[in-house]
């Protein structure tokens, strides 16, 4: 498992605790209890001012996870209360994905240049020269100083210092982002442009402070294992992440009360097949210069959002979730389907989607199974419904959907040229949108994935890429 950090530590362990008294079935009476279970009394405070602020914070993680936003909601009730259905339609109002923990943004200094006291204040000056906007000027002890008023955080400085004295100044959040649609407030703290938003997550990994949180839906997938037939929906990724085979994982899942399971991977099947199909439709006999893969949502969000000028080009096939959840409600009508998924579009792909009901990501799973005390290395294995193909497990790592595609082209194989543009961050985002307005580039099937090695880096995961990735190879 990922060795997480301590922000990623206390998201896991609310998650536990949660799992931890609803499998009890004393969620109701020792809900309000959570912050204390996590720091004891007499704890010390680590990480900030105090304990009482820890545990305060807590509480919204706690809320957090119930799936409040919890800048809209009324922070004197207890935890007790949010548990009613009345407290919920009262604060539940909006379909926003995340929410920002504001007593847990450190606001951050803006992002800017500056220059540390390496500089030897030199006589080439090569740092005045690189700027055209007069912002640097000589300062005591003959070092350069940049003035912030007329920085315009160009970089052009960075570089030319001999010394490598000029630094950047970032802020996490928002230099995750790739859209800008993070923004600091009146106050400092982060604020999310929810018109911008792509929903790809980068902005939870990396707050170093936790201050950035999913709402989640665990409790509510929770309070449906004991009264309705659940069927989960693992992604191809999954047999990276928990140091288990997938027939074992299936076992699992059902001991955690799952009525049915199935691979994702079948779904990408078909979307590879219909994409495949499409390819030689639109690029071999309508000469379309190139086309772009469509699984990943976080992607698909930006080009509705920020790239119209890419959405001739977007392949139109739905997506491995969207066939599977199809299959499951066709084969179980009264069924209730939940995806287990490594990222946080899928939730907003699930909001677009009749035949998906609820999403929970790999962190989410593993605090469940934590909190049962289930060893799935020690489980008997379990029959896969719909077995997929050994490409399609391969389509939550880098190449793989290119490589389930060509599995199902035949006769165009050898006509792709294909490209795999990984990680979505603004500079492959300027490199799609010139491909789409000079209409050309060297490749022509582009298979594009938000996260760092494909879905195994999603903000929902629990191991590291290189190891998931090794993982998913040997498995399938």
């Amino acid at each position: 498992m990922k060795k997480t950090n301590y922000s990623e530590h206390f998201r896991m362990e609310v998650l536990e605790e949660i799992c931890s008294m609803f499998f009890n079935g004393n969620i109701d009476k020792e809900i309000n209890h959570l912050p204390f279970n996590i720091i004891p009394k007499g704890s010390d405070s680590h990480f900030r001012c105090c304990v009482y602020k820890e545990r305060a914070i807590l509480k919204l993680r706690t809320l957090a996870a119930f799936g409040y936003s919890v800048n809209e909601i009324d922070e004197a009730l207890p935890l007790t209360d949010y548990l009613l259905p009345e407290t919920q339609k009262k604060y539940k109002t909006n379909n926003k994905l995340l929410t920002v923990l504001e007593s847990a943004c450190s606001a951050c200094v803006r992002s800017m240049f500056m220059v540390s006291e390496i500089c030897q204040g030199c006589l080439s000056r090569k740092c005045i020269r690189a700027c055209s906007f007069n912002a640097i000027s000589i300062g005591e002890n003959r070092r350069a100083v940049i003035d912030v008023d007329k920085c315009k955080n160009c970089g052009k400085c960075m570089p030319e210092c001999p010394y490598n004295a000029i630094l950047k100044i970032v802020v996490p959040c928002e230099n995750a982002c790739p859209v800008d649609a993070i923004k600091k407030d009146n106050k400092g703290r982060a604020n999310i442009d929810h018109s911008l938003c792509i929903s790809c997550g980068k902005c939870i990994s990396a707050c170093p402070f936790g201050a950035i949180m999913e709402r989640r839906q665990i409790l509510d997938v929770l309070k449906k294992l004991n009264s309705k037939k659940l069927a989960a929906l693992i992604a191809p990724s999954i047999a990276g992440h928990f140091g288990a085979p997938v027939e074992k994982i299936v076992t699992g899942l059902k001991e955690l009360g799952f009525e049915y399971v199935y691979e994702v991977a079948a779904g990408a099947d078909i979307t590879a097949k219909v994409e495949a199909a499409e390819f030689e439709e639109k690029v071999v006999k309508n000469k379309q210069k190139f086309m772009t893969t469509s699984c990943c949502h976080a992607y698909v969000r930006l080009v509705k959002k920020h790239m119209p000028e890419l959405k001739p080009f977007i392949s139109d096939t739905f997506t491995p979730l969207h066939y599977t959840a199809k299959i499951a409600k066709q084969e179980f009508p009264d069924c209730l389907t939940v995806f287990i998924s490594p990222c946080l579009s899928k939730r907003k792909e699930a909001q677009e989607d009749e035949f998906v009901d609820y999403v929970i990501t790999f962190q989410e799973l593993k605090a469940m199974i934590l909190a049962k005390n289930i060893d799935l290395n020690a489980c008997n294995p379990a029959k896969i419904l719909k077995q997929p193909t050994k490409y399609a497990r391969l389509f939550g790592i880098k190449g793989g959907v290119i490589d389930t595609v060509k599995s199902y082209s035949k006769n165009e194989s050898d006509l792709m040229k294909p490209e795999l543009i990984t990680d979505l961050d603004k500079k492959n985002i300027l490199k799609l949108s010139v491909y789409a307005k000079n209409e050309n580039c060297q490749s022509n099937l582009i298979e594009v994935m938000a996260c760092k090695g494909g879905c195994i880096g999603g903000c929902g995961t629990v191991a590291p890429v290189a190891q998931a990735d090794q993982d998913m190879k040997k498995y399938s």
